[in-house]
């Protein structure tokens, strides 16, 4: 059984996503990344991301090709704000779940991981580009 399997698949992943979106719409420096016509389908290949990462379906890659986080972000900066302000709607997020311990240490292992590693920019770069988001 894979990771996602054990975690509870597809209703676990979209809880997950959609309550981090929700903390997303709220927080005005983080939500000014995602024009209000793309904040759906952001959503909606986050899901499709995380659930592929953990062992779930890969329409990720079907859809999207191989995930390049780094490359896929590098146009948008990633401040150590950007990374805390994302991380606290996740860990929110995470707290809507019915997770075990050894599975919620697993994930929150693999968020921090990722949201350090895509950190760019120092505090003072200026805004994102417009247009669609990341992932």
């Amino acid at each position: 059984m894979s990771f996602y399997d054990e975690v509870g698949g597809a209703p676990t992943f979209e809880k997950l996503v959609h309550e981090f979106y929700r903390g997303v719409a709220q927080d005005e420096p983080l939500r000014a990344l995602y024009p209000e016509e793309d904040l759906g389908p952001a959503e909606r290949r986050l899901r499709m991301f995380l659930e592929q990462y953990f062992g779930g379906p890969n329409a990720y890659t079907q859809e999207r090709g191989h995930p390049r986080l780094r490359m896929r972000h590098a146009p948008y900066p990633v401040t150590l704000d950007m990374r805390d302000r994302w991380m606290r709607h996740m860990l929110a997020a995470m707290d809507t779940l019915d997770l075990d311990e050894g599975h919620a240490e697993a994930m929150k292992d693999y968020f921090l991981r990722a949201a350090h590693m895509l950190v760019n920019t120092d505090e003072h770069a200026g805004p994102a580009p417009e247009g669609r988001t990341t992932l």
